[in-house]
């Protein structure tokens, strides 16, 4: 088994060491290591990606499985972008809601659709548990999210196979406006930064910075962030 091979071979070797390594599942293969996954690369005769975490969790994908799953990603937006130009009265709709709710101390438990769960909670050194994300950090993550969701539908519609694609994002914060201490300071991030790594084989760095641009620009969590869009609060008192 590959993963067998991987895990009791590779580990701690450099790539021009495992190269050297003699058998028939290797000779053929490209290994690099990651920051992520401790290894990834291309498997024997080359017509298959594999990744390897550092719990030794094997993720295998064939060309064919991965150009298939492009095609449907490509023709899935292709209808919807048809139906709702024959059907506009449906493009506008009420998005569903995430309902929140105090469960201890500072930890809240967001419920949405089809038994969708989001748990958040504040540091120890601000009176929370510590024991999950903060809501700033899931803001975060769903603008990472978001992005890289739209880069890959860009890319499956301009039949770009993406062979790499991570988006990191970070902030700059002031505790001083969450904890009231200067009304003139924001409470939300004082600014955000995205950092997009992309690659794709035979594809021109400006194509991809192209996708890349596009999907920043019809992100709906990035346009949220970047957009001042009307809001409005009510209260019920129980």
């Amino acid at each position: 088994m590959l993963v067998d091979v991987v895990k009791n071979i590779l580990p701690g070797r450099t790539r021009a060491e495992i190269e050297e390594i003699p058998g028939p599942s290797l000779e053929t293969s490209y290994f690099k290591s990651t920051g992520r996954d401790l290894i990834y690369g291309l498997g024997p005769q080359r017509d298959s990606y594999f990744s390897i975490d550092s719990e030794w969790l094997l993720t295998y994908q064939t060309r064919k499985e991965i150009v298939m799953s492009i095609t449907h990603i490509r023709q899935s937006i292709e209808n919807v972008i048809k139906y709702l130009s024959e059907h506009p009265g449906e493009c506008r709709y009420t998005d569903k809601a995430a309902t929140a709710v105090l469960e201890e101390g500072l930890r809240c438990r967001a419920d949405g659709p089809s038994g969708a769960t989001l748990i958040s909670d504040m540091p120890k050194a601000i009176g929370g548990g510590g024991l999950a994300p903060s809501p700033g950090w899931l803001l975060r993550a769903a603008l990472a999210n978001c992005d890289t969701t739209v880069i890959a539908m860009r890319a499956a519609q301009l039949g770009v196979t993406l062979s790499t694609l991570e988006v990191t994002v970070d902030s700059e914060s002031d505790d001083r406006g969450l904890l009231g201490m200067d009304n003139t300071i924001s409470a939300g991030p004082l600014g955000v930064r995205t950092r997009v790594r992309i690659g794709a084989d035979g594809v021109t760095p400006a194509r991809l910075r192209e996708i890349v641009e596009w999907a920043e620009a019809h992100s709906p969590v990035g346009d949220a962030i970047r957009r001042a869009i009307p809001s409005e609060v009510e209260v019920e008192i129980a």
